[in-house]
């Protein structure tokens, strides 16, 4: 039980845990089991921890019992009796009942971790059977309890990458509905870079889903202006974090991004709602809340109803109403609207956003959108990404990077990634190096072959304003055809417009009494 966990280690032990509930339904869709146990863990051994500090300081562990229990704000979270995992670890009977008693009963003494640690019910049932039995519980247990998860027994780092470990495997065996609130770690590394955050900065992600992209701008934060502490890089006292704001719709998902923020000892205030109907950061006189970075993987080619646009009271979609097919730039809309004067953006989103309807005839919003992005010179940098890095995509995703302090006004660097991965099975990756190659052009703006390329304001637009990187520039890999996704969406577009043709002619022939 006192081994460290490395990497590895880490790994191994969570794909144990895993196995150790597989049955009749797939592991990993046991995650959050899995996820709320080690939460659990974590603040029942840093509780202890901090115990045995006091213990130090006031003479005994009693005394340092006694006196937390008349000022839980001597620890940071108080764990009671119930909760504490040497008890949990010796119990045998009614398991999933007394589980679900002690997450609640942590809840009641913590507010701030209310509906995060308790989402989870170890004593549900489906179809009139336990999901998961004592026996299987108590079993989970053992395995959990090989490691401490204290505060000197884990990085915290190493320790969020619990969750990205499990999600990925939960990816890897559902497929695109659970890719939806899972990002690459090596892509949410790549925009940490390119954002680079400064301390005391206001960070925000409009769908943060399990917080990955907001906790990767803090890690580069530390990476950059940590000092080494008791082996691992912490922030020194002079130096400012950052301010992370996230918004996630799901609520059990909602509940992991609060977990993984706990986790990682850092400050965030995460909302739980739906951002495009009714944004949870907003200031006193009703306006979007404005913040210095912005970061985000939504969804991908969502649909929302016109109406929503037209009638948004926030007047966040100035620049055109996407079409009802994709929200793509509806997304991109809402996160410029969040900037503050000087903020940066980057966003992920399928290769379509950059290309779709360029080089049409016919009307197209998405293309009469970014026009109006490009014309007003605050499209900074399109990164293209590998193929097969998303679950819940196949064909590869970009990395749109808009400013309103353009660092070289009436340019527009196009970088082509596509090449810049290893094979991985199920999924591709992108290691340190290819990490290190696609943010090393962006930082140094420059144009090498096969890479990256800089165009002017003038040159997008002669281009209808396609900004795919591949368009520009070829790196040996070859170009896809229109994806499926695309072409529907583009149909779909098509339809929107002539069904607004037709009303509009039948309102004039309505008039000419002709109908």
């Amino acid at each position: 039980m006192s081994r460290k966990l490395d990497l590895p280690a880490l790994e191994a032990w969570l794909w144990k845990a895993a196995c150790v509930i597989r049955g009749p339904i797939d592991a990993p869709k046991f995650k959050d089991y899995i996820l709320s146990l080690i939460f659990l863990k974590r603040l029942s051994d840093v509780f202890d921890d901090e115990i045995e500090n006091l213990s130090a300081e006031f003479g005994s562990t009693e005394t340092a019992l006694t006196l937390v229990e008349e000022d839980h704000a001597l620890v940071r979270f108080f764990i009671p009796e119930i909760a504490r995992w040497h008890a949990i670890a010796t119990r045998t009977t009614n398991l999933g009942e007394y589980l679900t008693d002690a997450v609640r009963a942590v809840a009641r003494e913590n507010p701030r971790l209310s509906g995060v640690v308790d989402i989870t019910d170890f004593n549900a049932t489906h179809a009139g059977q336990r999901i998961i039995d004592d026996d299987r519980l108590h079993e989970l247990i053992q395995v959990l309890s090989e490691y401490r998860l204290g505060l000197d027994d884990v990085e915290p780092d190493l320790f969020g990458r619990a969750y990205e470990y499990l999600l990925r495997k939960f990816a890897e065996g559902q497929g695109s509905s659970a890719g939806e609130f899972f990002t690459p770690p090596e892509v949410a590394r790549l925009m940490a870079n390119v954002l680079d955050p400064q301390p005391g900065q206001t960070v925000y992600d409009p769908c943060c889903g399990s917080g990955g992209l907001l906790i990767k701008a803090h890690l580069q934060l530390i990476e950059r202006y940590g000092v080494q502490k008791n082996g691992r890089k912490v922030l020194p006292r002079e130096v400012a974090p950052l301010a992370l704001f996230g918004q996630e719709i799901n609520h059990s998902t909602f509940a992991m991004a609060k977990m993984n923020t706990f986790i990682h000892d850092m400050e965030a205030e995460i909302a739980l709602g739906d951002t495009m109907d009714r944004p949870a950061f907003t200031q006193a006189d009703g306006s979007i809340r404005r913040f210095d970075l912005v970061v985000a993987n939504p969804m991908w080619n969502q649909k929302f109803p016109a109406d929503m646009y037209e009638n948004d009271p926030y007047g966040r979609f100035t620049r055109g109403v996407p079409p009802n097919s994709s929200a793509d730039w509806g997304w991109i809309q809402h996160m410029y609207a969040s900037l503050n004067e000087g903020g940066k953006m980057a966003v992920v989103l399928g290769t379509g956003a950059v290309s779709r309807g360029s080089g049409s005839q016919s009307s197209s919003k998405e293309r009469d959108i970014r026009r109006a992005f490009v014309e007003a010179d605050l499209i900074e940098a399109v990164f293209l990404l590998p193929e097969n890095m998303f679950y819940n995509a196949y064909s590869p995703g970009i990395i749109i990077v808009i400013t309103k302090r353009k660092r070289h006004p009436g340019e527009i660097l196009l970088i082509n990634g596509s090449s810049q991965f290893s094979k991985g099975r199920p999924k591709n990756y992108m290691g340190e190096e290819h990490i290190s190659t696609v943010a090393g052009a962006y930082l140094d703006w420059s144009c090498q072959e096969g890479l990256s390329v800089i165009i002017n304001t003038a040159d997008a637009i002669e281009h209808d304003c396609n900004l795919s990187p591949s368009r520009y520039l070829s790196n040996g890999v070859k170009d896809e055809a229109l994806p499926l996704d695309d072409a529907i969406i583009l149909l779909r577009e098509a339809e929107e417009a002539r069904s607004s043709a037709d009303e509009r002619m039948l309102s004039i022939l309505s008039v000419l009494g002709l109908e």
